[in-house]
């Protein structure tokens, strides 16, 4: 049996991979290491992106703070960008640094799928391809 999210996780990966960009899932992320790994890992020699990958089909997310500390360590030693790759059910890739996601009084944060559909940026524009300027 696959797990939705891994097989999300692989459509991002190749996605990645179209857009010349070596991207990798982090096998141990999710709880198997105590090391913090996001879940994808891509880079073109000149970005590097380091990304955890959210699917639901509900019109909102909500993240353990946890793993998002997780990610913004290993982007920093890594030397990559951070961000939260988001796909809601009939959307395209949407993706968010940690740092423009509302959090709650428990310090999680929390995604709905209307501001990230204003918000966010596109895969495009993650990689350089396409800087759209959002008001």
């Amino acid at each position: 049996m696959v797990k939705k999210g891994s097989t999300e996780e692989r459509d991002l990966v190749h996605k990645l991979w179209d857009r010349n960009f070596a991207a990798m899932r982090a096998p141990a992320s999710g709880g198997a290491t105590k090391r913090p790994l996001p879940d994808i890992i891509a880079g073109n020699g000149k970005i590097y992106l380091a990304i955890e990958v959210k699917t639901t089909t509900k019109d909102k997310i909500y993240i353990d703070s946890v793993q998002i500390d997780a990610l913004c360590e290993f982007s920093n030693t890594f030397g990559a960008t951070a961000y939260i790759g988001i796909k809601f059910k009939y959307t395209k890739w949407l993706f968010l640094k940690p740092e423009d996601v509302e959090r709650t009084k428990s310090n999680n944060l929390k995604i709905e799928k209307d501001v990230a559909l204003e918000k966010a940026l596109e895969i495009d524009e993650i990689i350089g391809i396409d800087k759209q300027v959002k008001f």
